[in-house]
C-alpha cells in the first residue's frame, strides 16, 4: 500500500494506491480476530471444566509471553505493536493444544518461538507460512516430547492429575459400550490436550466462525469426511478417528487460517482433504498418536502450489491456440 499526493494545480489531493481487492465489507483485522477469541471460548471453557486449574495456568502463560514476545518484537523491527488480537489468538490456541500439566516455562518457550520465530521472522500477520501455534507445538514436541505427550484423565478443580492414555494411543482400550464411549469424546470427558477433547464445544466454536462468516464449510468438511473415509479404508473407527485428538480444533480454527490455507474453492477443498489423509496416515502408520498438527503443517507448505495451480479462470479469458 502506497500513499502519494498530486499536487498539480496546487491541489494536494492525496491517492492511497493499493494491490486488489478493492471492496471492503466492513470487517477489520482487529474485528475478526476478536470474533475468532469468541469462538475459542467454548473449548477454553470446556479445558478449563475438565482440567481445572493446570488448564488456567497454562492459557495464560501462553496468553501473556505470546503478547509480550509480538510487543518485543515490533519494537525490535521498529514497527507499533498494534493490539488486534491476532497474538491473543495465537497464545489460547498455543495453549489450548498443550497438555494440562506441561511445565509453564516450557508453555513460555513455546509462545516465543510461534510469535518470535514463525510469525514475526516471516513479516507478521499475513506474510508467515505456516500457522504460529500449530508451528511452537511442533517445535515443543522435538525440545519437549515426553511432557508434549504426557496426558492425564479430567482432573476438574482440587483433584489430583491421574496418567492416561487418549483415545489414539495403541495401548488405549476401548470400552465394550461403544454409545458411552463416544459419548464421553464427544463431550471431552476423555484425557488429551486442553482445548482438544470435547468435539461439542469446538463444534459450536466452528459455527459460530460459520455464522459470522469468518470461515467457510470447505475446508472442514473435507478434513472431516477425508479422516472418516481413510480410517475406515485402514480398518479403523471412523467415528473415532472423527471425535478424538485435535481433529475439531484444527479443522476449524487452524487448518482454516487465512495466511497459510488457499484462496479458491478447489484449493481449500483439496488443502481440506490432504489434510485429513495425512491426519490418519501419521496416526496409522507414523511414530505418534497424533497427526493434525503436522499435517496442517505439511499442507501449510503446499497452499503457494496450490494456489497457483487451482487459480480461477479470468472473466472472458480465451485458451490460447
Amino acid at each position: 500500500m502506497e500513499e502519494t499526493t498530486n499536487t498539480a494545480g496546487g491541489s494536494g489531493i492525496k491517492y492511497l494506491i493499493s494491490h486488489a481487492p478493492h471492496a471492503w465489507k466492513g470487517e477489520s483485522v482487529s474485528r475478526i480476530m476478536w470474533l475468532v477469541i469468541a469462538a475459542l471460548l467454548f473449548p477454553t471453557a470446556a479445558g478449563i471444566y475438565y482440567f481445572g486449574f493446570n488448564a488456567i495456568g497454562v492459557i495464560i502463560v501462553s496468553v501473556l509471553f505470546a503478547v509480550g514476545t509480538e510487543w518485543v518484537c515490533k519494537h525490535m523491527r521498529g514497527k507499533p505493536f498494534i493490539m488486534d488480537g491476532s497474538a491473543v489468538v495465537t497464545g489460547l490456541l498455543l495453549a489450548l493444544i498443550m497438555p494440562p500439566t506441561i511445565p509453564l516455562w516450557m508453555v513460555a518457550v513455546g509462545a516465543i518461538f510461534s510469535i518470535g520465530i514463525a510469525k514475526e521472522v516471516f513479516g507478521g500477520l499475513g506474510y508467515n507460512v505456516f500457522n504460529p501455534a500449530l508451528a511452537g507445538r511442533a517445535f515443543m514436541m522435538v525440545c519437549f516430547a515426553q511432557p508434549l505427550t504426557t496426558w492425564v484423565a479430567p482432573t476438574f478443580f482440587g483433584a489430583d492429575a491421574v496418567t492416561t492414555a487418549t483415545p489414539l494411543n495403541e495401548n488405549f482400550i476401548i470400552p465394550p459400550e461403544k454409545a458411552a464411549f463416544y459419548w464421553d469424546l464427544f463431550i471431552g470427558n476423555i484425557g488429551g490436550s486442553i482445548g482438544e477433547t470435547s468435539f461439542l464445544l469446538c463444534l459450536l466454536g466452528g459455527i459460530v466462525l460459520l455464522a459470522f462468516k469468518i470461515i467457510d464449510w470447505h475446508i472442514p468438511v473435507a478434513f472431516f469426511g477425508a479422516v472418516m473415509i481413510v480410517a475406515f479404508l485402514f480398518g479403523q473407527d471412523p467415528v473415532v478417528h472423527l471425535l478424538s485428538g485435535g481433529l475439531a480444533l484444527g479443522a476449524f480454527f487452524m487448518a482454516t487460517d487465512y495466511a497459510t490455507s488457499p484462496l479458491t474453492m478447489r484449493g481449500r477443498l483439496l488443502f481440506g482433504a490432504g489434510c485429513g489423509i495425512l491426519t490418519v496416515l501419521i496416526r496409522q502408520l507414523g511414530g505418534m498418536p497424533e497427526g493434525v498438527c503436522f499435517s496442517i503443517l505439511l499442507m501449510n507448505s503446499l497452499t503457494p502450489l496450490i494456489d497457483r495451480h487451482l487459480q480461477p479462470k479470468p472473466f472472458g479469458s480465451v485458451k490460447k491456440a
